[in-house]
């Protein structure tokens, strides 16, 4: 762990939705503490905050916040201009497709006295001194209240998401947008070189620690123990003891996986393996309402549809193949998809069991909204048409459309002429700058030892603002 910061150091403000992430968030508290960081909390989570009380650490708990009720349009438009909010239905979409609400009215409510509670803590905190916000990176209305809120008393926000690496993550001040690598110097270090050239060897790709347990197929994650244990729980805490949970929407989130379970039965008899394609573009879904989607790139978070104009795009002789994302199998509507496959007999479903990587390297082209597919893409030598908002999209080594009709005519391009290989050297300086944009740490992996990784890589990312 760094030195001690002084006196002057800021309040390191954190937001928690829930237990997974206040277990981590503690040890991250605990370890700022020994260097002199004071820690406090905006708690979304009543059992989180308990927990971070009986720790001794400030919580401010969102259902001890006053409520406000806004009772026409005129109100709400005069609260959220005061927040310089301009689209409050953007910024509510993530929430109501994650959780399927259909009360827009309800969530009106609640990103007004989230913005409204957030803002009275930043504006508590700053009267004391200097504060920083420190968010895992999201599109629940409780990060965008808390991001707005902490925008208008003039304190950073800081992001946390996965970097392209394992074990790496992005800090970003500021912006809900995509990370954009600094372009310092092309040195290559040995570690970036070595860790490249066993993810190739390995074929492996980037899993988060904290979303390992989400790659397994529907089965497997409802005939879980795990999963049971957290069902149980959460039913007690919200229906026997009346507690907040901002993940609170546990019907929904059963009704989702059954769903799932469902869909991939459906589809099995409609995979195909990637052995009998020759010509093909590749386009992998995306996470369904991930906020990459929702909020960095709405206009293509309907992906079946998206897929409809890929294949009516394509060349004689060439097929689209598509595969659904291994944390997600079985989330894309499963009659849609069939349809589709029907209407167009250039599409191919992919096994969800083929390897990403065997796939990248066989494909004469791949699609992206932005999911890091794309990147993988570049390690394998593919060309990359990159619609989307994401860390790669500047490059420089992809081809960024702007628009879907734009895609269309690349994608005429550069399936007509000789195959466009990304220059393996600009690739390679490429990775070695998101390598340096990024730092050590995971995200809710709450052990010692990755706590003081994290909490040294925070006041890094800190110091170099």
């Amino acid at each position: 762990m760094s030195e001690n910061p002084g006196a002057n150091a800021p309040t390191v403000l954190l937001t928690t939705l829930a237990v997974y992430q206040t277990e981590f968030w503690l040890e991250v508290a605990a370890k700022l503490a020994t260097v002199g960081y004071r820690c406090s909390f905006l708690s979304f989570d009543d059992r989180s905050t308990e927990m971070i009380r009986a720790r001794g650490f400030e919580a401010f708990s969102c259902t001890e916040s006053p409520r406000i009720s806004v009772k026409d349009e005129s109100q709400f438009q005069a609260v959220v201009a005061r927040y310089d909010i301009t689209d409050p239905g953007y910024w509510l979409g993530h929430e109501r497709m994650t959780f399927g609400i259909t009360d827009v009215q309800a969530l009106r409510e609640r990103l007004v006295n989230y913005l409204d509670f957030a803002d009275r803590c930043c504006a508590e905190l700053k009267a004391r001194g200097p504060v920083v916000l420190i968010q895992e990176v999201g599109g629940f209305v409780c990060v965008i209240a808390s991001y707005f809120a902490a925008r208008r008393q003039g304190i950073d926000n800081w992001f946390i998401e996965p970097s392209f690496f394992r074990g790496r993550l992005f800090f970003t001040r500021n912006t809900f947008a995509a990370p954009e690598p600094r372009t310092n110097g092309a040195s290559i270090s040995e570690e970036m070189s070595s860790y490249l050239k066993q993810t190739l060897a390995g074929r492996q790709i980037v899993v988060p620690l904290k979303d390992k347990h989400q790659y397994n197929v529907a089965t497997r994650k409802i005939f879980n123990r795990r999963n049971s244990l957290r069902l149980v729980q959460k039913v007690i805490d919200k229906h026997l003891l009346g507690k907040h949970q901002e993940f609170g929407h546990i019907g929904h989130h059963v009704r989702t996986h059954l769903r799932m379970l469902a869909s991939s039965m459906r589809l099995k008899k409609h995979y195909s393996g990637l052995e009998a394609l020759q010509r093909f573009v590749y386009f992998p879904f995306h996470v369904p309402a991930d906020m990459a989607l929702t909020l960095r790139a709405p206009e293509y978070l309907d992906q079946l549809a998206l897929v409809d104009e890929l294949a009516r795009a394509l060349p004689p002789g060439v097929k689209l193949a598509v595969k659904e994302h291994p944390a997600m199998i079985g989330a894309m509507n499963a009659q849609r998809l069939i349809s589709l496959l029907k209407a167009h007999d250039n599409l191919v479903l992919l096994k969800p069991s083929c390897n990403n990587y065997d796939v990248l390297g066989r494909a004469e082209l791949v699609v992206s909204v932005n999911s890091k597919s794309g990147a993988e893409a570049l390690l394998a030598g593919t060309p990359v048409i990159a619609l989307g908002d994401s860390f790669y999209r500047n490059s420089g080594l992809v081809h960024a459309a702007g628009t879907l009709a734009d895609a269309k005519a690349l994608i005429h391009r550069l399936l007509g002429g000789a195959k466009e290989i990304p220059d393996s050297r600009r690739t390679e300086i490429f990775f070695q700058h998101v390598w340096e944009s990024s730092l050590p740490g995971e995200l809710f992996i709450a052990n010692p030892e990755n706590a003081r990784l994290f909490g040294d890589s925070l006041i890094t990312a800190l110091a170099q603002a």
